[in-house]
């Protein structure tokens, strides 16, 4: 077969190969989707389904308000403390975070490790000689291996040994040859990015962001943790309330019972048991509305904990134990200032974001400056008929050379760099200005919080004497009622307002808990006797697949 058919097959295979390549390559992606790990139908995003409900009774059907739970627990509010910070779902969310900030910081901590490289190449080359009828073939064969090492100066040092060897042959004469060489090099920028600080400002940002990420992290637990306190005595509340308006719904009872016996006795007029009557189911609505508040109450403290057992479908009642301890604190409004500035994390993370500014400041001043880098190579090479022969001639240093350059550019004009500059400049002092704001907002924060605690201390002793006044006068108008002074709906206004105070007495004992939360979550502490300490979560990966 001859020369020229073989090309030409050789032409005709690449070009139908190429053409292959090119159908395959036109398929569209999007009707096979094979390429998609999770695969969704398109019932599943275009079809809407409509609700179905069960019928279950009737308007005229009876209520059953007495209906005890199926298990009750009993909490103090140290355990729901514990439970969440032990299994809370925003706190796992925001725990993960360190984790992730330490590992960005390690990654481009990494950009100043060493590298290994190797080349391994070989040719086979006929060059055609005019000199000569018969063309001059070349085997060469070389194996290049080094260390490149990046310098925190910003400069970069190589070292490598490339070892060659060649065949030269023309007809029947035949030459080989080693020449290896070793060399190391030095590439070092003298302005523009020159130095320690400047090539470290990347891992300087990230570090600073790491802190910057755990004082999130640690306002994320207060804040999960106020609201545990938070949720615990609403909940309380909530149930003190529901018992309120079922003795609300009992007393009722009671007046029925008693009318009904006076009607029946001639004392009263029939009258009165329909205005008792009706006072009876006006309470039985208040219940419901109680315990559907109470429901809600203890789903968003269930949610909150996380506790297994305990789930927001689960039909366990959760009973707060821990019972409201109002006492008047004396208060040095200014102390509390000045601490609250100290310990909120908001405040701590402008100061890190401020480090971040000046960093980034002094970044783009040294962007500003010519690019200057001085280059240093130094060689040895060594040649001959044995690789032995060749090494021992660039051990020998006979044959060894440097050079020594420099390389200068210098931007016309540098606008952009010095734009980059301006724009650092700006957002460090906006960022100033935020500080000082910031700082502001905190201290208004803690005196309203102060002021409110206090507000609500008088809250208390306003809705306990007003509590007291209220039973006397429903007691007293249920003496007036036996003796026909006083109607049913009399009565029941006095027992409305007797349970409407008590009402105001329990919300005014609870909310003074929750001013101390809030003044606490003002000044960035938490109420209890232990401290809290938090740590990263670090999520347990396949560490097969990382390499």
């Amino acid at each position: 077969m001859s020369r020229r058919v073989i090309v030409v097959k050789s032409l005709i295979l690449m070009l139908l190969l190429g053409m292959s390549i090119a159908l395959a390559g036109c398929d569209e992606f999007t009707k096979e989707e094979d390429f998609l790990d999770v695969k969704v139908k398109p019932e599943q995003t275009k079809d809407v389904d409509t609700l179905k409900l069960t019928a279950k009774a009737d308007a005229n059907d009876g209520i059953d308000i007495n209906k005890p739970a199926e298990k009750e627990i009993t909490l103090s509010i140290e355990q729901c403390r514990a439970m969440t910070l032990k299994n809370n779902l925003d706190l796992k969310v925001q725990l993960i975070e360190p984790t992730i900030a330490a590992k960005q910081v390690s990654a481009e901590e990494a950009k100043f490790e060493s590298s290994f490289f190797s080349n391994l190449t070989y040719g086979n080359i006929n060059q055609p000689s005019v000199v000569v009828d018969q063309a001059q073939k070349y085997k060469t064969q070389t194996v290049d291996l080094g260390v490149q090492v990046p310098l925190q100066t910003g400069g970069t040092a190589k070292f490598d040994l490339a070892d060659n060897r060649t065949n030269v042959s023309v007809g029947n004469f035949s030459d080989v040859s080693y020449t290896p060489t070793t060399t190391f090099s030095i590439s070092q920028p003298l302005l523009r990015g020159a130095g320690k600080r400047v090539n470290t400002y990347s891992i300087r940002i990230l570090e600073y962001q790491r802190h910057i990420t755990d004082a999130m992290t640690k306002l994320e637990v207060i804040r999960v943790l106020a609201n545990a306190d938070r949720g615990y005595w609403r909940l309380y509340a909530a149930r003190k309330e529901l018992e309120v308006r079922q003795q609300e719904y009992e007393l009722a009872q009671a007046q029925l019972a008693q009318t009904r016996r006076m009607v029946a006795l001639g004392e009263k007029a029939a009258v009165e048991e329909t205005r008792s009557e009706a006072g009876v189911a006006e309470r039985l609505d208040g219940i419901i509305t109680a315990k559907k508040a109470m429901e809600d109450r203890q789903r968003e403290l269930k949610q909150i904990m996380n506790e297994a057992g305990m789930g927001i479908d689960s039909p366990a009642a959760v009973v707060p134990m821990t019972e409201p301890d109002p006492v008047r604190y004396e208060i040095d409004k200014k102390q509390l200032s000045a601490s609250a500035v100290e310990n909120r994390m908001e405040l701590l993370e402008v100061e890190l974001q401020l480090a971040q500014d000046s960093s980034t400041v002094d970044y783009y001043k040294n962007q500003t400056l010519p690019l200057v880098a001085l280059d240093y190579t130094y060689n040895m090479n060594g040649i001959g008929k044995a690789r032995s022969d060749a090494y021992d001639m660039m051990f020998d240093r006979t044959s060894e050379n440097y050079t020594v350059g420099m390389n200068l550019i210098v931007p016309l004009g540098n606008e952009a760099a010095k734009s980059r500059l301006l724009e650092a400049q700006y957002r460090k002092r906006q960022r100033l200005f935020s500080k000082e704001n910031r700082r502001i907002q905190i201290e208004t924060e803690v005196l309203g919080a102060i002021e409110q605690l206090e507000a609500n201390w008088q809250s208390i002793l306003a809705g306990r004497q007003n509590s007291i006044l209220a039973g006397r006068l429903y007691e007293a108008e249920k003496r007036q009622f036996v003796v026909g002074l006083r109607t049913a709906t009399d009565v029941l206004d006095a027992q409305a307002k007797f349970a409407n105070a008590q009402s105001t007495e329990i919300r005014a004992l609870t909310e003074y808990q929750i001013a101390q939360v809030d003044l606490a979550y003002a000044t960035g502490t938490l109420l209890g006797a232990a401290k809290v300490r938090w740590e990263p979560i670090v999520p347990n990966v396949n560490r097969t697949d990382v390499r």
